[in-house]
């Protein structure tokens, strides 16, 4: 569906890459970009770019901007999860220290400040103005994760909040940033805008189903992180809602004892969860917010071809197992 645009976007980065130095902290933000990823981000800045007939040529550097900051927050992520894997590989704090992991996701973050305001100055205001709300709410969507921790209980709505700030606003911000470098008006920018919000809200809980449900081989990281790290994704937030007294107290009691290996944790858990039926719960309200998605598209003012590409494209997404 993005083909053309995600084997763009590569040779794109590539050449950006070239151009910075191989050696102190640009060797893990190299590192942590040629890891690969989906570029699913830039590639649907390009796309809605296209759709309203916009020039590709201007988007390309606020498209690598980005990606790049997409992989600033998974630097960062990886150190405050204390996450073994990325990608299927050692997180850049574990290939190279703490304090590197640090200094090169700073670096990454103000590059991708400088690609995302390399376009044309009539687009200026709009795309940074918009990019740097985001990048707030992406920090306030971790700062809620992280709160998360420490808190007994939260609501799915709490937890929509806060994936909506780290994962979907991004999503959202590619999308609308392609939209006004197509010059689209108000209304279709902001309905693109809706569909990135709902689309990205949706690919979270799908990830977090994913975590435990998917094949680690596919998935690229370690198969029930969610429940070693006790971290409140939607399959435990699902299963604390549906519990009785029991099963609540058999999964706080799992989820703090020490003495349980990581597997053994992550099997009686899922027991848990299979009883109450999580998954299926979890792809009721993954499916909710999908949908939701679809109808942000059938208001746009674009041609039944146009929209049947961001038809396809939702479509393919929902059913990916990385």
């Amino acid at each position: 569906m993005l083909e053309k645009y995600t084997q763009e976007i590569n040779i794109q980065i590539d050449s950006y890459l070239k151009t910075l130095p191989d050696s102190g902290i640009y060797l893990p933000f190299k590192y942590i970009m040629n890891l690969g990823g989906k570029r699913f981000r830039p590639s649907l800045l390009l796309l809605a770019t296209e759709l309203f007939n916009g020039s590709t040529k201007e988007a390309i550097n606020p498209a690598i901007g980005i990606e790049v900051f997409h992989n600033f927050s998974l630097v960062h992520d990886d150190i405050m999860d204390g996450a073994p894997l990325r990608r299927g590989k050692s997180p850049v704090h574990l290939k190279w220290d703490l304090n590197m992991g640090i200094l090169s996701g700073d670096v990454m973050f103000a590059q991708a400040n400088s690609l995302i305001a390399d376009c044309y100055p009539h687009h200026l205001k709009q795309v940074v103005r918009l990019y740097n709300k985001t990048a707030v709410e992406v920090c306030e969507g971790q700062d809620l994760d992280m709160e998360f921790e420490t808190r007994e209980n939260v609501s799915i709505e709490n937890y929509i909040k806060m994936i909506r700030l780290k994962t979907a606003v991004l999503v959202a911000c590619a999308l609308k940033i392609g939209a006004i470098i197509g010059d689209a008006d108000s209304n279709d920018a902001a309905l693109m805008y809706d569909f990135g919000i709902n689309l990205g809200i949706a690919f979270q809980i799908h990830d977090d189903i994913l975590d435990l449900y998917g094949d680690q081989k596919v998935f690229g990281k370690q198969i029930g992180g969610d429940i070693i790290e006790g971290k409140h994704s939607v399959l435990l937030i699902t299963a604390k809602a549906q519990a009785n007294k029991e099963q609540l107290a058999n999964i706080t009691e799992l989820l703090n004892n020490l003495d349980l290996s990581n597997e053994e944790k992550v099997k009686q858990v899922s027991n848990i969860y299979n009883q109450l039926n999580v998954k299926s719960l979890s792809s009721i309200l993954q499916n909710d917010y999908y949908n939701k998605a679809l109808n942000a598209i059938q208001g746009l003012s674009i041609s039944t071809k146009n929209k049947n590409i961001l038809f396809s494209f939702a479509e393919n997404l929902m059913k990916r197992e990385v």
